[in-house]
């Protein structure tokens, strides 16, 4: 039991299981930075306070995991996304269902409220973009032009422009008053995870899997700024409240840049690990992270964290301070006009009543039935209460600078108490209503049913991928009477052991003759000498290595590696299956274009040796992935991770049935 040191820049917050089972998407609360949503494979959402251990409210009415949840401005709702295509908002402070939209074919990739009006923006896996009304319950207008799945969404401030990032690497900027796209960014090299406007400036942050961020310009449309030196795919950003710096979130670091020029000013490392979003409040920066059901948060200690004078990387390399930002008003750029009260009177474009009812399947929430088998379940009354429903709104306390309460392990939850409450600050004045009433919290279950083993072995296991430990282990002794002797313990444990040993030297074995071929820089005679071993665990080793450096695929790889796809494709483990994903994924995305051309064009005048072959190559990768087409469609109806990574291929894949 360790407290944390008051001289540390960051440290752990909690730790919660979030879940029954895997968390799949959470979200901060902006306004505050002190309530947590997290979506789970479970089909629920929970609401907690950061820093408390108690989930405040449980939202249901889900059919599918919940892939992507979004707090409004004032965090009086929430909405959330399926890997249906549906989505539900809630109003947490009269604790129900307020609507249910339908409309998207594919899994829902990121949510945005606009930040005045009762609208809301979706993207989805199916690469469309929607905006809903969530007063009329129903879609009043399609953005369409990316081409593969809409990562992120992001309103203007002053709710005029919407933002859309993809993992086609581009960005487009939409006028929501007429209906139409303005400008579109494609500096980025890999997939746009995180998009952030400005707090003042008209300008644009954006971060990538290519291991970038870059600063656009919206009034002149150009990129101002690339800050590069993240070691891993940028995740999360945030601008200082006053728009000085800029905060991004990687694999177990914080970084502050600015711009005009580039530089970083500080790198925090955090052990937040993938850090999944980040809010600012009090000087303080949270961060939070999950891992299969738990959650985790983390704090930054702003104050000693540099934003200004010298900086350890990019072009500036002096000791003087920069010059502080402008005040509002005077800057180099031109800052947002917000209306002075929360009730915009600003119009968007809306699609007529003949689109809403399009063919596609968009239509208006069925309310009186949908919204009935929702619920929001109050988990712990006396913390709805004060921060739902507070008797005087106003000033948020802090939290500890420094943790001063010990982080305890209670099983089977991992959490850290917190002395402090935390009230939301909400936007409009409290109503005068009377509160729903409290139901008692329900009784804690002290043992569930034991589960039966699922049929998808997960990756996250402390054992050899491809072994079953347990049948080298005695029989458990404790639904016998008799207890085994130590010796008789021993000597059932040494059974099995030489197998093992002998399963595993022999793997070990076969690594190092694939390495000794991997030496001499043949990608191609490696990966035939791992396929005719017959052990699919070398294939995936040496895959998850050229995953990584896609400049190593070529067409002759493919040939090869289709057929052992396939196997991994149907593997019960589920590392295989992620890796075969990321290697089809990969192929698609480099060769389609490639095979189809080449089936397309037309026959060649003469004898053309090198064509035929690469037509014969194109024409074999054709007829491997039409088979793998049909793996693909029967398990994208699959929940979780799984159904979610089948999914995207299936669209990938939409053009070989043409």
């Amino acid at each position: 039991m360790a407290v944390a040191n008051t001289t540390k820049t960051s440290w752990r917050l909690q730790e919660i299981v979030a879940h029954s089972s895997s968390v799949a998407c959470l979200a901060l609360g902006k306004n505050s930075g002190r309530l947590l949503a997290t979506g789970g494979e479970d089909c629920r959402v929970n609401i907690w306070a950061v820093s408390k251990p108690n989930c405040i409210m449980s939202l249901t009415g889900h059919n599918n995991p919940v892939e992507c949840v979004k707090f409004n401005n004032s965090e009086e709702q929430v909405v959330a996304g399926s890997q249906s295509g549906s989505l539900r908002v809630w109003d947490l402070e009269a604790a129900k269902i307020l609507r249910t939209l339908m409309g998207h074919k594919a899994n829902i990739c990121s949510l945005d409220f606009h930040p005045f009006g009762e609208y809301l923006a979706s993207g989805s896996m199916d690469t469309n973009i929607k905006l809903w009304d969530v007063r009329r319950k129903g879609c009043v207008f399609r953005y369409k032009g990316h081409t593969q799945a809409v990562r992120c969404l992001a309103f203007s401030p002053d709710g005029k422009w919407l933002a859309s990032a993809s993992d086609d690497s581009t960005i487009k900027l939409w006028d929501l008053t007429a209906g139409k796209m303005i400008t579109e960014f494609t500096a980025h090299t890999g997939a746009i995870n995180i998009i952030q406007f400005h707090p003042n400036e008209y300008l644009l942050a954006s971060g990538s899997s290519d291991r970038t961020i870059k600063l656009w310009d919206l009034e002149k449309f150009k990129m101002i700024g690339s800050s590069e030196g993240e070691m891993g795919p940028v995740r999360c950003l945030a601008f200082n409240l006053d728009g000085c710096c800029l905060y991004s979130g990687a694999v177990d670091s914080l970084r502050v840049y600015g711009w005009e020029p580039d530089r970083c000013f500080d790198v925090v490392p955090v052990g937040w690990g993938k850090v999944e979003d980040l809010a600012i409040c009090n000087h303080q920066l949270i961060g939070v992270s999950y891992n299969l059901a738990n959650v985790s948060s983390y704090v930054v200690d702003l104050t000693r964290v540099k934003k200004s004078g010298s900086v350890i990387q990019g072009v500036i390399q002096d000791d003087q301070p920069l010059t502080e930002p402008s005040p509002k008003g005077s800057t180099l750029r031109r800052n947002y006009d917000r209306p002075l009260t929360t009730c915009s009177t600003q119009r968007v474009k809306q699609s007529s009543e003949s689109d809403r009812r399009s063919p596609e399947g968009e239509r208006r929430s069925p309310s009186s039935e949908d919204e009935k088998e929702s619920s929001a379940e109050i988990r712990n009354p006396e913390d709805y209460k004060e921060i739902f429903q507070p008797k005087s709104p106003g000033q948020l306390k802090n939290l500890p600078v420094a943790s001063s309460t010990p982080v305890l392990r209670v099983e089977p939850t991992v959490v850290a108490t917190a002395p402090c409450p935390i009230p939301a600050v909400t936007a409009r004045p409290p109503t005068n209503h009377p509160p729903a009433p409290h139901p008692a919290p329900p009784p804690v279950v002290a043992m569930a049913k034991a589960k039966p083993q699922p049929s998808v072995i997960l990756s996250s296991r402390n054992e050899p991928i491809g072994l079953n430990v347990g049948d080298f282990l005695p029989v458990s002794v404790y639904i016998h009477t008799y207890v085994l002797g130590d010796d008789e313990a021993l000597a059932q444990i040494r059974k099995g052991h030489d197998t093992m040993c002998v399963m595993l030297t022999s793997r070990h074995k076969n690594l190092d003759t694939i390495r000794a071929v991997w030496g001499s820089g043949d990608v191609k005679t490696s990966l035939d000498s791992a396929v005719s071993m017959k052990d699919l665990s070398i294939v995936v080793d040496i895959l998850n290595i050229v995953n990584l450096k896609p400049s190593l695929w070529k067409l002759d790889l493919c040939t090869s590696i289709l057929p052992q796809i396939e196997e991994l494709l149907q593997s019960k483990y589920e590392s295989y299956v992620q890796t075969g994903c990321t290697s089809l994924k990969l192929i698609l995305k480099r060769f389609w274009p490639l095979i189809s051309d080449t089936l397309t064009a037309p026959p060649s005048v003469g004898v053309d040796i090198t064509r035929e072959e690469r037509h014969q190559k194109c024409k074999a990768c054709y007829k491997q992935l039409k088979n793998l087409s049909d793996v693909v469609k029967n398990k994208a109806d699959q929940v979780g991770r799984h159904g979610s990574a089948f999914k995207e291929l299936q669209l990938l894949m939409a053009p070989l049935d043409y």
